[in-house]
């Protein structure tokens, strides 16, 4: 028994969730989101302030999906009440960040600016040089949109040059050892 699934989500005020056959749209102050579901596995129902998910059968498909998209539509009632945040702090002498309207321009080392573009409904802002804000509603395009910018130069474990999430420890190794005389 899915122990994700059987849990209701209420739905916090400003927030509407609506069922339209096979699709979820979930509209709040952060914007609105909209997510397939396959009836076939899942039955999702709004019964007052909370949606229900259940599922059709108890097969393992079944299980698996039950928890899946009450996970799905808990994580689109939260985004679209509070939306979802990720940070990164870029650690490296000369290293920064600039974002301006739909990219983000980093100079991390290379002989050039690295562009990378903004998805539409992802938020990058830069409040200093070295930290990086991705916000959002969706929380899959803010997490993607992170790992997008960090996977440009990721943290190396001798000196801990490069973009990493804030919190995240960087393993560190010890350098060469300089043989005894």
């Amino acid at each position: 028994m899915s122990r994700i699934g059987k849990k209701p989500i209420t739905i916090p005020s400003g927030v509407t969730v609506e069922v339209k056959g096979p699709t979820i749209t979930v509209k709040g102050s952060k914007g609105e989101l909209t997510q397939d579901f396959e009836p076939y596995y899942v039955a999702v129902e709004v019964e007052g302030s909370a949606v229900n998910v259940a599922r059709t059968a108890d097969t393992k498909p079944h299980r698996a999906r039950h928890g899946l998209y009450r996970s799905l539509v808990a994580n689109m009632v939260e985004g679209c009440s509070k939306g979802f945040e990720t940070k990164l702090e870029i650690n490296g002498v000369g290293y920064s960040a600039k974002a301006d309207g739909k990219k983000i321009t980093l100079q991390i080392g290379f002989c050039h600016p690295v562009e990378i573009p903004m998805p539409a409904g992802v938020k990058v802002e830069t409040p200093s040089n070295t930290t990086v804000t991705v916000s959002g509603p969706d929380k899959q395009k803010v997490g993607q949109m992170a790992a997008n910018i960090r996977r440009v130069r990721p943290p190396e474990p001798y000196k801990g040059k490069g973009i990493k999430y804030v919190g995240e420890i960087i393993r560190r190794k010890a350098g060469k050892a300089v043989a005894g005389k």
